[in-house]
């Protein structure tokens, strides 16, 4: 019964930030109207830093907080930035950036579907193996994503009886090549953990590369955002709510038990787990903003959950005689 119960408790960390970003996705939607997309960015990163440091050296156990929270020398402090440049501020400058220049569904596919290209980078650099079970796990989840995320138009023809196009109004890509580039952000800022948490705790480097990554993004809202001041203004209670949850939660907690499983696990088998977070959003988007959760997106997330399964899970071995 212990095993069992330690082994639950540990399948729900690992998977905890796929479902806090999901779950974000839904209150960063509640906030958009309220905020503009820099802004958000920079505080899905800035306080969330800030509070994965004082945790560490204030409310953590004794062991943490005999960590030193603050990189020592100008190379730990060179690593920190070049990962705060990729994986924070390249990805959620990125990522804010094409969210409005393409649809919901595409988008989060071309996101979501990183973990091919970490699966192919930890090969290269870190000499992880990727068997056809893994790479075949991969290539079910993004078609479960495909099937998740986009409409059932796009699939067939639209309402004139014309083909439904995969990129915006006119044909233009921008959107889906901010996307992408957000998505190999995230991957090669994944891949990049390993090398920066040689020398440094992977706690402080979690927590200084989100406040220095999100600096950019503050200082970009605020010189071409005009309208952040008058939204601000009419913030409430229940949208300070809602950005410390995205700040503490999808942020903070999120961020911090990725990485420190990032710095000692097979990083394909982790980052697969990132098909985890539109299921979530769907499901939550469906509880909270009543959006429609129709058989093909039923049978999308299925068909993720069983790439992820592919991925992850090992055949038993079998037993020496």
């Amino acid at each position: 019964c212990g095993s069992l119960l330690a082994s639950a408790l540990a399948a729900a960390s690992i998977t905890s930030p796929f479902f806090f970003w999901g779950t974000s996705m839904v209150a960063m939607k509640f906030e958009a109207v309220h905020t503009t997309p820099l802004f958000l960015g920079s505080m899905r990163l800035i306080p969330a830093g800030a509070a994965l440091l004082l945790w560490s050296k204030v409310f953590a156990g004794e062991e943490r907080r005999k960590v030193d929270i603050v990189p020592r020398t100008g190379e730990e402090w060179a690593k920190v930035a070049a990962f705060a440049l990729v994986d924070g501020t390249c990805f959620q400058g990125f990522l804010a950036e094409g969210i409005q220049r393409t649809g919901a569904g595409l988008g989060s596919i071309i996101i979501d579907s990183q973990p091919i290209s970490v699966a192919i980078m930890a090969a290269a650099f870190l000499g992880e193996r990727v068997s056809a079970k893994t790479a075949f796990g991969l290539a079910v989840g993004v078609l479960g994503l495909a099937t998740l995320e986009l409409p059932t138009e796009f699939w067939g023809v639209g309402a004139g009886g014309d083909p439904i196009s995969a990129a915006g109004e006119g044909g233009d890509l921008t959107g889906e090549v901010f996307m992408l580039l957000a998505a190999q952000s995230m991957a090669v800022g994944t891949i990049m953990v390993r090398w920066v948490c040689k020398t440094i705790d992977p706690v402080v480097a979690t927590g200084w590369h989100m406040i220095l990554g999100g600096l950019p993004l503050l200082a970009a809202a605020l010189a071409t955002e005009p309208e952040l001041a008058q939204r601000l203004e009419g913030l409430g209670g229940a949208d300070l709510a809602l950005l410390s949850y995205i700040t503490l939660l999808g942020g903070a907690a999120s961020y911090g038990i990725f990485f420190v499983n990032a710095n000692k696990g097979n990083l394909t088998k982790l980052s697969s787990l990132t098909f985890l977070t539109p299921v979530f959003a769907c499901i939550f988007g469906n509880l909270l903003l009543k959006e429609t959760f129709n058989t093909s997106q039923v049978a999308g997330a299925t068909i993720t959950l069983l790439g992820i399964l592919l991925v992850t899970v090992e055949p038993p071995k079998p037993k020496a005689e």
